[in-house]
């Protein structure tokens, strides 16, 4: 990992938040999750969000500011409050959340600026939480006509999802990002066979979108991406570290392979991205929190620190 400035933007869309953890509370929300990696990595990420004209919201934008996190497609909403989520960690780690609702980021309007800067982006991330409320899904089928490399991050919370919600967003991507669990319900959905192998699910919900790239995340056992045009699945394994909570570990995986993949003039080898991805998700794991402050010499010692294990 390398501290440079790349000619590559991004523009992540939906929800930012306060995570109320059992030991305080942390900035998050998926996209905002990314961006903070995308641009820890060297690519300049806006982030399309809302937050209330509230203290909460006031300071969302100032940790945003001290954490070079670009706010020029924040909004102000003088209705609705800043989002926040209860978080529920148990024993072996695995997360539970609270999502209030209504709040800001639900309203996220569509002006101008806000589709000129997606038209001018390299790549475009949405997670399907950031649809179910009507205003903001409404601005994101009209951002998303307008992006050259869309990426879905299918975020299953219930109850803010639908068969026919989600298989609308897999059809608007050209990466689409999803758990294990998610890849069930996706299955299911289409009448799959429970017992039908992951690899078997996985290129059936490839070809009936028509989805050219698939990335399934396995949580400790690693993650496997599916190509159509390299015409392969590669699976790379999780890194083994002590898990401080897995919240955002997703999305850094995802930032990280992000951050490689879109780089199409280095002909980078798919195991050398997933291989970056993993490092990063492992790092954040073995974290606090989904933004943890890290620079080249914190992953490399981690890596290093892996490797003597």
């Amino acid at each position: 990992m390398k501290n440079e400035v790349l000619n590559i933007k991004g523009v992540c869309f939906g929800e930012i938040l306060w995570d109320n953890l059992p030991t305080g509370r942390k900035l998050g929300g998926a996209p905002l999750n990314v961006a903070y990696h995308l641009n820890k990595l060297g690519i300049y990420t806006d982030v399309l969000t809302r937050v209330g004209s509230d203290a909460n919201g006031q300071e969302i934008v100032s940790l945003c500011r001290e954490l070079s996190i670009p706010l020029t497609l924040f909004q102000e909403d003088h209705i609705l409050p800043t989002s926040t989520v209860e978080v529920h960690i148990d024993d072996k780690k695995d997360v539970r959340y609270e999502i209030v609702y209504p709040v800001a980021w639900d309203h996220i309007t569509l002006g101008e600026l806000e589709l000129q800067t997606v038209r001018e982006a390299d790549f475009f991330v949405f997670g399907s939480l950031s649809t179910r409320n009507d205003v903001s899904y409404q601005t994101l089928k009209g951002l998303v006509k307008q992006a050259k490399y869309k990426i879905l991050d299918v975020n299953l919370r219930a109850p803010f999802y639908t068969k026919e919600r989600i298989f609308e967003l897999i059809g608007y991507a050209d990466l689409v990002k999803m758990n294990e669990e998610e890849l069930g319900f996706v299955s299911a959905w289409l009448g799959l066979p429970p017992d039908m192998s992951d690899q078997s699910k996985s290129e059936a919900v490839m070809n009936h979108f028509a989805v050219p790239e698939l990335i399934v995340t396995y949580g400790a056992t690693g993650a496997i991406y599916h190509s159509t045009a390299g015409h392969f699945s590669h699976h790379y394994p999780a890194l083994k570290v002590e898990v401080k909570d897995t919240i955002g570990s997703g999305d850094s995986f995802l930032a990280a392979f992000l951050s490689l993949r879109c780089r199409n003039d280095k002909n980078i080898p798919a195991e050398e991205i997933l291989e970056f991805a993993a490092t990063l998700s492992g790092y954040v794991t073995q974290s606090s929190g989904a933004c943890p402050n890290y620079d080249a010499t914190a992953i490399n010692r981690f890596v290093w620190l892996n490797e003597l294990q």
